[in-house]
């Protein structure tokens, strides 16, 4: 909720500036980053046009314990925060278009945070697009870490026109 806020009063400096396009604004980010993508065109459906969540979280009890418990305690002391989290309940929220990638091995946000999303997705309605790196962990490497950027590069000059 706090990370949120500071990337809209980022948002609202980048809209007082005359020459940026406030009808066209994308947002991308990897792992907690996706999270925060899915989470903000979620949560903010009419401020981003387009986004792009990599290896992202979606429901944090499905996430490492060292890191999700570390900050939100365990699931059975903080039920409340993990229902407000999980962004499966929110699915039927998403406008605009959201991509989410992952590598199809990954260990860290396993493939079960966005197959239940797009479940939930299904289930809403909602339509987002979604890329694999078949093979691939959590992070892309070489020739697909180029071939990464080129998607997403790819995806925002698609969607934001």
């Amino acid at each position: 909720t706090e990370e949120m806020k500071d990337q809209i009063k980022g948002v609202e400096f980048l809209k007082s500036l005359p020459y940026i396009d406030a009808t066209r604004l994308g947002v991308h980010g990897w792992s907690f980053g996706g999270y925060m993508t899915t989470n903000l065109m979620l949560t903010y459906p009419d401020v981003f046009k387009v986004g792009v969540a990599g290896g992202p979280v979606i429901n944090w009890e499905y996430y490492e314990v060292m890191y999700g418990e570390r900050y939100m305690d365990h699931p059975k002391d903080n039920p409340e925060g993990y229902k407000k989290a999980n962004l499966n309940l929110r699915a039927g929220d998403l406008k605009g278009r959201l991509e989410i990638i992952i590598g199809g091995n990954d260990p860290v946000c396993v493939p079960q945070h966005s197959y239940t999303f797009l479940r939930a997705a299904i289930d809403a309605g909602t339509h987002p697009d979604y890329f694999v790196y078949p093979g691939s962990g959590h992070n892309m490497m070489g020739k697909e870490r180029v071939h990464l950027y080129e998607h997403i590069t790819r995806y925002f000059e698609d969607h934001l026109k």
